[in-house]
């Protein structure tokens, strides 16, 4: 790449660059939203292959999350989603605490100390989110986990250059909302549904599901802020 090419290219980024704090906060207030909304069935998807308490602990994690908001009023957006991990971490309990702890502190620290930030880098935090998920975790997909819905969004994200924003970000739910509906016919190969062997074969896995509110919620979020 010439060296033209460069200035074009950080040019460009940096007239993406539409997302600060705002968009983080807007975003783990509509996950809030979300995993209360359906709180009651992401603990029937786990009362099916695991403790039938994942919708209890998301929803008590994501309420503590929005607190955090206020109280971290100044920090950068990258700043803020550590933070939010770090609250997770805490609050949510079982494997999904530090799973999702673990995504949203990496998310902060891709997008390090920019006050603002484009689709782009965005797209690179939420994939190094879900780097982190795979390496705590050590899953990939087909081992009916959150993984399985969290890569589809990704690779969505990545290759809809061609898409305006709201059309990159809905096709990036429906992909993760996909992703997780294919779970449903998996084996388990991982975390406590594993435990079933065949019989983890025709549910949902939760965390998967969890996986697709958080896209979900995104695409509300950044709708938001368009209008």
């Amino acid at each position: 790449m010439s060296a033209g090419e460069r200035r074009t290219q950080r040019t460009r980024r940096a007239s993406d660059a539409r997302f600060d704090r705002g968009t983080i906060a807007r975003w783990i207030g509509a996950c809030a939203d979300e995993i209360g909304a359906n709180r009651d069935y992401l603990t029937q998807l786990d009362a099916a292959t695991g403790d039938a308490d994942h919708g209890v602990n998301m929803d008590r994690g994501f309420t503590a999350a929005v607190t955090v908001l206020g109280a971290a009023s100044e920090l950068p957006p990258g700043d803020l989603l550590a933070e939010v991990g770090s609250t997770i971490v805490l609050r949510v309990g079982g494997a999904a605490g530090p799973l999702y702890g673990t995504a949203f502190r990496e998310m902060g620290a891709a997008l390090g100390d920019r006050d603002r930030f484009g689709l782009a880098e965005l797209t690179d935090a939420l994939a190094a989110g879900l780097d982190g998920i795979v390496k705590l975790g050590a899953a990939v997909e087909g081992d009916k986990t959150m993984v399985d819905a969290w890569v589809p969004a990704v690779d969505a994200l990545r290759s809809d250059g061609k898409r305006d924003l709201a059309g990159t970000l809905r096709h990036a739910r429906i992909a993760a909302e996909a992703g997780a509906t294919r779970t449903i016919p998996m084996q388990a190969r991982k975390g406590r549904a594993s435990y079933l062997g065949p019989r983890s074969v025709g549910h949902q896995d939760p965390g998967a599901t969890s996986t697709a509110l958080l896209f979900a919620a995104l695409e509300r979020a950044v709708e938001a802020e368009e209008r």
